[in-house]
């Protein structure tokens, strides 16, 4: 508990912007506006570097976190309950990615183990963008 709590309390705001900046949020935005076009789900990422104290006290696990989001972004709510989220946790080093019920019960959990797989791969060697690309399309695909 003490570890995790500092993690995240000495993981700073600015890491975000530090792994994601301005253009490569943009391209990101880009990618997910283009593949959107080409099915009816709809698909969001937040990225945050760490969480508050108050949080951690209460045990708020990434996942618990990545379902706060989906919610509160109402990325459940499409026609065809097909919302996809794509959530990254920096201090946790945790990817997330949660999925709607009615996208949820076409797919598998090795087909979403397989995207954050390859984005985790990405983002280890520094590859922000084109792990993040390949995960929009990995879940577009999906989508489709």
């Amino acid at each position: 508990m003490i570890k995790r709590l500092l993690k995240h309390l000495f993981t700073p705001h600015w890491v975000i912007s530090r792994a994601f900046p301005k253009a490569t949020l943009s391209a990101i935005e880009t990618v997910i506006a283009a593949s959107e076009k080409t099915h009816d789900g709809e698909l969001r990422f937040a990225v945050e570097a760490g969480l508050h104290p108050r949080a951690l006290y209460r045990g708020l696990s990434a996942r618990r976190r990545a379902e706060a989001l989906f919610a509160s972004l109402r990325v459940w709510d499409t026609e065809h309950n097909n919302g996809v989220l794509i959530y990254l946790l920096l201090a946790d080093r945790r990817i997330e990615i949660l999925a709607d019920r009615g996208l949820h019960a076409r797919t598998t959990p090795a087909q979403w183990q397989a995207i954050v797989d390859g984005l985790s791969d990405a983002l280890q060697k520094g590859q922000f963008e084109s792990g993040l690309t390949q995960a929009v399309d990995g879940v577009s695909a999906l989508l489709k």
